[in-house]
Parts: C-alpha cells; sequence; structure tokens
C-alpha cells in the first residue's frame, strides 16, 4: 500500500488549534508546499474542521486537520468550537498558535490536550508582520511553561523546525507495526475464510482483509483466501494444516468446528481490536455480557454509515445474539460514524466496530470515556466470540 493510498485512518492525525487567523492554514500550506487550506484575512475562513491526507517527510503519511479558531463567536461559532472540539479525539499530535499576549483560551485548549496526552507544539506565526513577537514568546514561556517555535509561513522561515518537532512528537504506540506478527512467522500458510455477502462490495474486499492480507505477505506468509462454503475443500487440498485461519466473526463457529486442532483461529475485528485500540479492555469489557439482562441498555457503536443492510452484522445480528442471552427485553441503541453519546450512564456495555475507518487515538480516547464512566466497552470481534462460547479459544 503505497503512502499515496493509505487509508486516511492509518496516517498520523497532526491537527492546527489557535484563534482565528492565527496562521494556521497557511502552515499547512507552507509546510506542505501545497495550497491545500484556504486563506484569508478574514477571521473565520475556515469553519468546519478540514481533513488532507498528505505525505511529509520523514513521517510519512498524515492527516492534517485544519480546525475553525477556538475563539469565534455567535450561535455558529460554539457550533464551530464543538466541531473543533471533537478533532481533539482524532489528534495524535498537536500545533498550538499563539497570536497576543492574552493566554486564557491557549491556556485551556493547551490544559485539555496535556491531559488527553497529545503532543503539543506552540508555534507563533506572522513573525513577518507581528510587532510584539518577542513579548508573546516570553507570556507563553511564563504562563505555560512553553518553548514557542517562532515562523513565518509566508517567508518560509522556521519551517524546518516545525518538522522538527513534528517527528520528535510523534507517539511511540502511533500504529501497531504489524496486524499479525505475533501469531505467524515467516513461510507460515495463512488460510482466510472470508464471506463475499453484501457488506462487501461487488469486486472488491472490505478494508480489515485488504491490509491483513498486505500484512501478511509483508510478513512473508503463504496466503489463501476463500469463501466459508470452500473451508472443506480447502483443507483437504492442503498438504499440512495452517499455522492460522482468519475469519470474519459473523461464521467464528461455523468455522471454529472446522478447524484442524493444530491451527489458530482469529477472526479480522480481533485482530483489530489491538491494532486500532486495546484488546485487554475490550477482553475485559466482554465480561459485561454475562450481567446483561432485559432491563439493560447496550450501545452498539458503527464507524461505518450506510443504509441497515440483511443481516447487517451491528444493527441485526448482533443485537439478535444480546436478546437471545439477555432477554427480547434489551434494549439496544446503534448509533454510526462519528456520533458517540458523551453520556454512557445508561448503558452497561458499549460494542463498536472494527473501527478501520478511524485512527487508533480516537478509537482509544472511547474507550477511555468509557473507563473514566464505569461502562464496559468491547467491538464485534470479541463481543461474538464471547456470545459464542469460543473466546477463550481465540488467537489473540
Amino acid at each position: 500500500m503505497s503512502l499515496t493510498n493509505t487509508p486516511g485512518a492509518n496516517r498520523l492525525h497532526i491537527a492546527l488549534f489557535g484563534r482565528r487567523n492565527s496562521g494556521k492554514s497557511s502552515l499547512i500550506n507552507a509546510i506542505t508546499g501545497q495550497d491545500i487550506a484556504l486563506v484569508s484575512e478574514i477571521a473565520g475562513t475556515t469553519t468546519d474542521p478540514v481533513y488532507k491526507a498528505m505525505e511529509l517527510h520523514p513521517i510519512g503519511p498524515v492527516m492534517f486537520i485544519d480546525t475553525a479558531g477556538f475563539d469565534d463567536v455567535g450561535t455558529l461559532g460554539e457550533l464551530r468550537i464543538e466541531k473543533t472540539r471533537k478533532a481533539i479525539e482524532k489528534t495524535d499530535v498537536a500545533i498550538v498558535f499563539f497570536s497576543g499576549t492574552e493566554l486564557s483560551l491557549e491556556k485551556e485548549w493547551t490544559d485539555e490536550l496535556k491531559k488527553r496526552k497529545i503532543p503539543v507544539i506552540p508555534v507563533i506565526n506572522k513573525a513577518d508582520i507581528l510587532e510584539n513577537t518577542n513579548d508573546i514568546k516570553k507570556q507563553v514561556e511564563d504562563t505555560l511553561g512553553l518553548m514557542p517555535i517562532v515562523i513565518s509561513a509566508k517567508e518560509k522561515t522556521g519551517l524546518d523546525k516545525v518538522r522538527e518537532e513534528l517527528i520528535r512528537a510523534v507517539p511511540e504506540d502511533f500504529e501497531v507495526s504489524s496486524i499479525t506478527a505475533h501469531l505467524v512467522n515467516e513461510g507460515d500458510l495463512v488460510l482466510l475464510v472470508m464471506p463475499q455477502d453484501i457488506q462487501a462490495p461487488k469486486g472488491r474486499l472490505i478494508l480489515p482483509q485488504v491490509q491483513i492480507i498486505r500484512d501478511l505477505l509483508d510478513l512473508k506468509c503463504m496466503v489463501m483466501s476463500i469463501t466459508t462454503d470452500k473451508l472443506d475443500s480447502a483443507l483437504k487440498a492442503l498438504a499440512n494444516p495452517p499455522k492460522l485461519i482468519i475469519t470474519d466473526s459473523q461464521v467464528f463457529d461455523k468455522v471454529y468446528a472446522k478447524k484442524p486442532e493444530e491451527s489458530l483461529l482469529t477472526s479480522f475485528s480481533v485482530l483489530f481490536a489491538e491494532y486500532k485500540g486495546d484488546v485487554s479492555a475490550y477482553i475485559k469489557g466482554a465480561e459485561a455480557i454475562d450481567a446483561l439482562t432485559e432491563k439493560s441498555a447496550v450501545l452498539i457503536a458503527e464507524a461505518c454509515t450506510h443504509a441497515p443492510l440483511s443481516e447487517d452484522i451491528g444493527r441485526v445480528q448482533l443485537p439478535r445474539l444480546l436478546r437471545q442471552k439477555a432477554g427480547e427485553g434489551l434494549t439496544v441503541d446503534i448509533v454510526s460514524g462519528a456520533d458517540f453519546p458523551k453520556d454512557l450512564s445508561k448503558y452497561s456495555l458499549v460494542i463498536q466496530c472494527g473501527c478501520c475507518m478511524f485512527n487508533r487515538k480516537y478509537v482509544l480516547s472511547r474507550i477511555e470515556s468509557a473507563n473514566a464512566q464505569e461502562v464496559s466497552i468491547c467491538n464485534y470481534g470479541i463481543a461474538i466470540a464471547k456470545l459464542k462460547g469460543i473466546l477463550d479459544k481465540v488467537a489473540l
């Protein structure tokens, strides 16, 4: 997978925060060498957060998030600020802009970023026109204990320093380097059992399948892909059992019943539990399934937004399995995309999908939110394995 077509969810998310007209958009244009963001002398030109995928050497694929000014005003301004706050949840590295000596807002936002353990790079832009750059710098140092980088996006000065700080700020756990390396070695045979149902667009594979195939090829494994109805024939055709079988969670039990004893079994969703989130937290969260009753409420959170499909995993299969376990009176609420309630107190359990469309930082922010509210959370693969009684038999 090349840098130009790396999925947005796998890119380092670099968000720019600051007051209106502090030079956020002009820095993106300067550091990428392209006119990506709209620049204007009129405050408030950037409204909703703008996401732009780029390659930033030597980091690689990144996603810049150009946000609205956090000093926006009026009813619409409040809505834009709220969207800027939501962008924090997806931020891996933050660049905070300082444009004056009054720093109450900057301190508020910087404190929030630090609270979430997001690296902060302080910047003073427009050094070519600001007359009090040194005063601003001293105030930032004295008030926040930060050493801001003074730049001029217009004159292209100080940009190398920003790039250097971005490189240093990349979190060590930004992305797990491999999805499957903990389960396989070079030369191992891996069998992928992939039901091609209506959830997979005709002629294409879904993103987790593509990424896992590429990961296995990078590890120099031998990969064999089949649909569920060809499992018996494939196993008979093999001279030796596969080291690992990866399947879709919805056919976990069917594949488990037929797999060779020596073959490990997991699912695409279970693998993404660690690649995109925290598998230990999910396994602990799945324990809540045993305590569900008809009076309980469960939230199912899908990353993708799509029209309901026949036998949809999140909208049909999971609710059915949960009600078979807890009773028909169980309340199941469903949200999709970036919709995720701030208040989770009504729920006994949150189950989110594999989250292949979200970056890891955002998924972890959801886990942190659930944990802070003492609400259990897991994902589709872990939940289905638990509901079908084979979680302890799944390779993690």
